[in-house]
């Protein structure tokens, strides 16, 4: 489990310091200032890999450099092992284009799952991705790390050992197909899984499987389905995008935790005693209903899958309904929200990263005026500019009856005729015509 990390000349802030909560830590910002940087760190933390380091397909989590190059970088992390708590202090090597830290074996931090936000995956699996002893010495003979790109999630993943190549993952569409053939208990929980990960009970809504069918007379694969109200099945390969991502998120979660499972069978060794789950844009192709419901979901899912282990989740999210779907669960003892904002200077602009207090504000358009998201209004550009002239002529001693007269067609224009400010607008014409009589 991760407990802090703090980076200094890498990324987008000069010193950036995160103390995580024990249980959900929710990370918001705009575009661009370091969302996605500080999941790739988070994973590099507890795995001492970067994603596109093991599988070069992807087009995300590159190697983290020093913003700097002329200065010293450093990343310190705090990870919690089943008995052990470990601080590290990794420095950037120039020559080796690298991060330095302790020599040997790391710490085993449990389960680590990363969704990315273009559909890849990276899992870490102690059992798998561990290193191993040999004699006196502890030395990385195994897959550091399974990472797939999006194709590889739905078609397999395969790597090369010893110049030939092997399948480490048969994929989403193969081994679901086969679950259904075989009616084995992983069909039973996918099916499960998709329930659970559904916005509502309402069956219009569900997630629910149907039967394998086939795609086209030329392709010769069994492909899994999903039932839907209008259409009867449709193949899972012509569903929607947020269905996809729904779908694979399941899968990944199911698959990482039964082959963990086998491998620690295999191994005589107790299963992961924590998991811990990064994903990047919660809400990535969700419909608003779904964006309401995928955090407590996917807590839920996470706490049923792994009964026995302790649950960290890490989540980047750029939609006010997923921070207003955190109120009835937030308990500040075990979770945390994290904030990015640019910080502008006379010198320059530079990144600030700040653990907010959280506080229920109930309605979605009050989230969207927060410091998670920091708009003046919760309406159009067009509107948020009629609302700011409106206000500043509120304020203006003598108003001219042109300046007014402008102002109210571009609210006229922009704003809906049963906005709330309308009463504060009307107040004031009201006011102005008395005046001038």
């Amino acid at each position: 489990m991760l407990e802090y990390l703090h980076m200094k000349n890498v990324g987008p802030g000069p010193d950036m310091k995160m103390n995580f909560a024990s249980r959900l830590n929710l990370i918001t910002g705009d575009n661009g200032l370091g969302k996605s940087f500080l999941l790739d760190v988070a994973w590099w933390s507890l795995t001492r890999r970067w994603p596109q380091e093991v599988n070069s397909k992807l087009t995300s989590g590159y190697t983290a450099r020093p913003t700097d190059p002329k200065k010293p970088a450093t990343i310190e992390f705090k990870v919690t092992s089943k008995t052990k708590t470990v601080s590290y202090v990794s420095k950037y090597s120039p020559r080796d284009e690298g991060w330095i830290g302790k020599p040997g074996r790391p710490l085993n931090p449990g389960l680590v799952l990363y969704a990315h936000a273009d559909g890849s995956f990276s899992v870490w699996d102690p059992a798998r991705n561990y290193w191993k002893t040999q004699g006196n010495t502890d030395v990385q003979q195994r897959l550091p790390a399974y990472v797939f790109s999006q194709k590889e999630v739905w078609d397999g993943l395969e790597i090369n050992k010893d110049g030939k190549p092997v399948i480490v993952c048969n994929g989403l569409l193969r081994d679901w197909a086969s679950w259904i053939k075989e009616g084995k208990t992983a069909a039973q929980n996918m099916e499960v899984m998709l329930k659970s990960l559904s916005p509502s009970s309402d069956p219009s809504d569900r997630l629910k499987p149907g039967p394998l069918t086939r795609i086209s007379i030329n392709d010769a694969r069994d492909i899994p389905s999903l039932m839907t109200g209008d259409s009867g099945a449709v193949p899972i390969l012509h569903a929607s995008s947020g269905v996809r991502r729904i779908v694979a998120l399941a899968y990944m979660l199911l698959w990482s935790w039964s082959e963990h499972l086998i491998a620690a069978d295999q191994l005589d060794e107790p299963p992961a005693f924590q998991v811990v789950l990064l994903i990047d844009e919660l809400e990535s192709h969700l419909h608003p209903k779904w964006q309401r419901s995928i955090l407590g979901s996917l807590l839920k899912v996470a706490s049923i899958m792994h009964p026995t282990a302790k649950i960290q989740l890490i989540t980047a999210t750029h939609s006010p309904l997923v921070m207003a779907s955190a109120e009835p669960t937030f308990d500040p003892t075990q979770d945390a929200w994290f904030d990015l904002d640019l910080h502008r200077t006379p010198t320059g602009n530079s990144v600030e990263l700040r653990q907010r207090e959280f506080v229920r504000l109930g309605d979605v358009s009050n989230w969207l005026k927060s410091e998670a998201f920091d708009l003046k209004e919760p309406l159009s550009i067009e509107a948020e500019d009629a609302i700011t002239k409106a206000l500043a002529l509120l304020r203006t001693p003598e108003p001219t009856q042109a300046e007014i007269e402008e102002v109210d067609a571009l609210l006229r224009g922009s704003l809906s005729e049963v906005d709330r400010f309308w009463v504060r607008w009307s107040e004031f014409r009201r006011n102005r015509e008395g005046a001038n009589q």
